[in-house]
């Protein structure tokens, strides 16, 4: 771990899966081959190097790799009749998930390098970010087809997907992947307070994508300097209208959490209202008066209020869930989207694999073509559970 640091302050990203095969050796692994998921998170997909053995990409539903990927643990196979053994260890951003690093190891996994295994696999997450940030390697190798330019825009805006601690964990979704427009989602944990967004801006394409962009500026405008919801929603509703035809508006959901006290509260501006999943049920709709979109309001918003629970989800989405369509006609709808998210928590399935299969349900649900952007964001607060942290 230590020779990878110093390696690192002067490697490219190209080199990065030739760094780490060689010196995941000092761990007594004989080879090592990094995956990243890809944006559709359906696929592993491995960074090539010289003294990196060659690789196909592989599935998350179906490969052992992809199990480790799924349940974010290590997860060991014997391999050459039983001789030698590969783990399967996530590569973790904080609580996002990047992908798996394949180690390689004659006989038996090292019961004692357990720690170090787990230290080298978190460095070498570390240095996928930190390289992607001023490369495009990475970027291109996680892509399985090209991506428009309003998709581009919509993923260099939001934050990473998933993150967590012990008091709440975020995940969130977004589709299509290579053409989403309009709908995006950010979020901010600040001390004891988490503030989440969810927004939709009318029409498709790149016209969505730049008003969905100056909303998300002004929305993170007044997040920054302290401002309560209805004045946030305000100053949305101003840069949209100062900058956009009268015709053009977005719909969204401003949220507000404390985590010390579990209060939750929201401002609605013409968008589908929070689900609040507790105990395995889908609690009634809050009766919270929704304000007319951004961009459209006559007057200050009306903001709302909930008491949650300790382990209580919460899910914010955009109509593109909600509305998608079978062929024979039939929506998703709000019923389907719970007993989802109420089935993948029996199962005990984390957050972000909770939205990775939601994506891939509503996807299916309409043949794999979505007429719509469709986005969600899913928050657990968690101040009060007994039970282990599990991102």
């Amino acid at each position: 771990m230590h020779a990878l640091l110093r390696a690192s302050h002067h490697l490219r990203a190209d080199q990065l899966g030739t760094a780490v095969s060689r010196l995941a050796a000092r761990l007594g692994a004989h080879h090592a081959v990094v995956y990243l998921a890809d944006y559709e998170q359906q696929s592993l997909v491995p960074l090539a190097g010289s003294d990196v053995p060659s690789r196909a990409p592989l599935d998350v539903d179906d490969a052992t790799g992809g199990a480790a990927f799924r349940r974010v643990e290590i997860v060991p196979a014997a391999t050459g009749g039983g001789t030698a053994t590969t783990l399967w260890v996530p590569l973790l951003d904080g609580a996002e998930r990047l992908g798996v690093l394949e180690l390689g190891f004659d006989g038996g996994p090292p019961s004692d390098r357990g720690e170090e295994i787990r230290a080298f696999a978190a460095l070498v997450a570390e240095l996928c970010v930190t390289r992607d940030a001023y490369s495009d390697v990475l970027t291109r190798l996680r892509r399985n087809r090209p991506m428009s330019i309003a998709a581009e825009i919509q993923w260099e805006l939001v934050p990473p997907l998933t993150f967590g601690t012990d008091r709440i964990v975020i995940a969130a979704a977004l589709e299509p992947s290579y053409e989403i427009g309009g709908d995006t989602f950010d979020y901010a944990v600040n001390g004891p307070v988490a503030d989440l967004m969810v927004l939709d801006a009318v029409g498709h394409g790149l016209p969505a994508a730049l008003l969905s962009t100056v909303a998300v500026g002004a929305y993170r405008s007044g997040r920054r300097a302290g401002l309560p919801l209805p004045e946030i929603s305000a100053r949305m509703d101003q840069a949209i209208r100062e900058q956009f035809a009268a015709s053009q508006f977005a719909t969204a959901l401003l949220a507000r959490l404390d985590l010390d006290t579990g209060r939750f509260s929201w401002v609605n501006a013409g968008h589908p209202a929070p689900l609040v999943v507790r105990d395995g049920e889908l609690l009634p709709p809050h009766p919270c008066r929704s304000s007319l979109p951004l961009g459209l309001q006559p007057g200050p918003a009306h903001e709302c209020s909930v008491q949650l629970g300790p382990g209580d989800r919460i899910l914010l989405y955009t109509d593109g869930i909600v509305e998608a369509r079978s062929p024979e006609g039939a929506f998703f709808g709000e019923d389907r989207l719970a007993d989802f998210v109420v089935r993948a928590e029996a199962a005990g399935d984390p957050p972000p694999e909770t939205l990775r299969r939601l994506m891939r349900s509503v996807m299916d649900h309409q043949s794999g073509q979505l007429q719509d952007d469709a986005s969600i964001v899913l928050v657990e607060w968690r101040t009060g559970r007994e039970e282990q942290l599990r991102l």
